[in-house]
């Protein structure tokens, strides 16, 4: 499935009421959303036809989270929906996750672009090639290691593969506290030592499976109050029951 496709059907699942973008590009994907939007890319060049709520920020999203009320623009709602297609290095996507997960709801999903290289030239940290992914693929890692608490769902779409996080808690810190050690940890130099198994998708969860797990719409009839401990055993169980015990990487 083609991740514009996918991403549409999960707008239509989940009818977030606030949405986030990270990296606009040319604004297919922001395109999709029907509810208050916050757009952010400091270099957007819009060719889409946008038909919607938009609050465009043609800065970084470093710079946005940092003023005082980054929800200020959805009226103080939270972010039920986040999209994360910005700079392709891991620290900075991470960055991205830390901020969107803080400002999101607890039933709210956060996906991710570009998780699955085809070749190890495509997860360069140095672009060489026409397709680039970036070693965003390093979240994956960073995610089951440090919040085992989220569930994450690597997810086999067109071209380069999505990551769907959801059981988001934005009172956790663990991420923020440990951020100069990740980065000592994770970030390598070229080539990068990409697992086999993102690189054969064999596996990932498909993006129909996922639509068909029922996930979008647990989340969406949840309470928008509900805390991360409140859907927490549902959620578990759920994912547990369709995609069995979640997806581990090899040892580096």
């Amino acid at each position: 499935m083609f991740y514009l496709n996918f991403l549409t059907e999960v707008h239509r699942r989940l009818q977030p009421r606030a949405y986030l973008e990270i990296g606009i590009r040319h604004g297919n994907s922001l395109a999709l959303a029907r509810c208050r939007t916050v757009g952010i890319d400091p270099a957007y060049v819009i060719t889409a036809e946008i038909d919607g709520d938009v609050a465009l920020n043609r800065t970084t999203s470093d710079e946005y989270f940092s003023r005082p009320d980054p929800l200020s623009p959805t009226g103080g709602v939270p972010f039920d929906l986040s999209f994360i297609d910005g700079l392709h290095l891991f620290e900075f996507a991470l960055r991205d996750f830390i901020f969107a997960e803080r400002y999101s709801a607890a039933r709210g999903v956060i996906i991710f672009d570009d998780v699955l290289p085809r070749t190890v030239d495509e997860a360069a940290r140095e672009r060489h090639t026409v397709q680039w992914t970036g070693d965003v693929f390093w979240v994956l890692e960073v995610l089951h290691r440090y919040r085992p608490d989220l569930v994450v769902t690597p997810l086999h779409t067109q071209p380069t593969g999505l990551l769907a996080v959801y059981g988001l808690d934005p009172t956790n810190t663990v991420l923020t506290d440990n951020f100069g050690q990740i980065l000592a940890e994770f970030r390598h130099a070229d080539p990068q030592p990409v697992p086999a198994e993102l690189l054969d998708r064999l596996s990932v969860v498909s993006a129909g499976r996922f639509l068909d797990a029922g996930l979008l719409e647990l989340l969406s009839e949840a309470h928008p109050d509900a805390t991360a401990t409140d859907l927490a055993a549902d959620l578990n169980e759920l994912t547990r029951r369709q995609f069995g015990h979640g997806f581990v990487l090899s040892s580096q």
